[in-house]
């Protein structure tokens, strides 16, 4: 006899539409989304249970487009434990994320680059491009003594960590041969992460929302372009007002 689990679901999806209808179609049918995670379960033998739950909630969010993120407990009410206990349970949340990234190019086939940039961010790991904006051809910033850059800004959707993502970044530009030689100097493509949802990140290797992003017209027109709306979780300013504080101090 197999190992027995319980599964409990907390699932997050807009159901304003179906409620309203009253259409099966426009929201979940919890009998068939049951039986896909028994055939999980079921399917083969898993030695943690947080490798189970991880498991069920990839599935769950790649599966249905409806699903924007949702809560899985496992339990396991027999774990081999020589004690008195209740049950042992483990409960995760996962959910798709929105996220704003800037690319650069200055050297080579400038366009190109970040065309390829884009294809390689767009083939990660449960992620998709969502938006892109136009390339944008800038002045060098910081470190003047360079030839001109290609901008552009991309929204992409995703199941990776703010830190999975941000290795897989750096995975690509070391993958195109980024040589890191002079502070914002010349380099043949650069990615950074501007935002990852409304979230905050001051860490050693990886602050969110992006320094200075406030500073450079280089990130706000092109991000401008997909997300206008877009508000600063720090400094509480839509993007298209923050590009406009720019415009007012160049013409002041």
């Amino acid at each position: 006899m197999g190992q027995k689990f319980i599964v409990s679901l907390e699932l997050e999806l807009d159901t304003r539409e179906a409620a309203l209808s009253n259409n099966l179609e426009k929201t979940l049918h919890y009998g068939l989304i049951s039986e896909r995670v028994q055939s999980i379960v079921l399917e083969k033998s898993y030695d943690l249970l947080e490798s189970l739950a991880e498991k069920i909630a990839e599935t769950l969010l790649l599966e249905y487009p409806l699903l924007q993120g949702v809560k899985v407990r496992v339990d396991k009410p027999q774990a081999p434990i020589p004690l008195p206990f209740g049950t042992v349970a483990v409960e995760i949340y996962r959910s798709w994320h929105k996220v704003y990234l800037s690319l650069g190019s200055n050297l080579g086939e400038k366009t190109a680059n970040l065309e390829r940039a884009i294809q390689e961010i767009s083939s990660l790991k449960h992620t998709s491009l969502c938006k892109k904006s136009s390339f944008l051809e800038t002045e060098p910033f910081g470190y003047v003594e360079q030839d001109f850059f290609v901008n552009a800004c991309i929204e992409v959707k995703t199941l990776l960590t703010a830190k999975e993502l941000l290795a897989s970044c750096l995975a690509i530009e070391e993958k195109m041969g980024r040589k890191r030689v002079i502070k914002w100097g010349p380099r043949n493509i650069d990615i950074d992460i501007l935002f990852y949802d409304k979230e905050i990140y001051d860490e050693e290797d990886l602050v969110i929302p992006h320094p200075w992003i406030e500073e450079r017209m280089f990130v706000l027109e092109p991000l401008c372009e997909i997300a206008p709306n877009y508000i600063h979780p720090i400094l509480k300013k839509t993007i298209f007002m923050l590009k406009r504080g720019i415009e007012h101090e160049t013409t002041v």
